[in-house]
């Protein structure tokens, strides 16, 4: 359970692999109403749409067997790249100051993406992480999951 106030400068994080929303309360601490500060999106169609190329090959050296490389995962990457964009935006908004706590909800995947990109200026306001995918929930919705966390 998040024990801490949800005050204007503890922010919440609600991302996937396409969204990302930045919420805070707009109101006091006893009234929360969670309003969004900062939306990002992305698109990110399945691979099969990104990417049509036959998987590699390569020769396995002096003899004339040639093994397949595995195909590339372009909707993983892109995943990647965009926990990477919502991480630098984070670390700008940490840098001055708009955030005092931060709290992260986004899946297993997509949360551990995130981690590896955080600067230590953000990784050091994170209260709590909750791994679920609410992108397309309501606000009041991700407010009661985030108060009984």
């Amino acid at each position: 359970m998040v024990d801490l106030p949800l005050n204007r400068k503890t922010w919440i994080i609600v991302a996937d692999g396409e969204k990302a929303l930045f919420l805070r309360n707009g109101k006091d601490v006893k009234n929360v109403h969670l309003e969004t500060i900062h939306q990002m999106t992305q698109s990110n169609p399945a691979t099969r749409e990104q990417g049509t190329d036959k998987p590699g090959r390569f020769a396995d050296g002096p003899s004339a067997h040639r093994s397949a490389t595995e195909e590339t995962d372009w909707h993983e990457i892109s995943k990647r790249r965009f926990a990477r964009d919502i991480a630098e935006a984070l670390y700008a908004y940490a840098h001055k100051g708009e955030f005092e706590r931060l709290i992260i909800v986004a899946p297993p995947l997509v949360l551990g993406e995130m981690r590896q990109e955080f600067h230590k200026e953000v990784t050091d306001r994170i209260v709590s992480e909750i791994p679920k995918t609410l992108t397309n929930h309501s606000t009041d919705d991700i407010k009661a999951i985030v108060e009984a966390s």
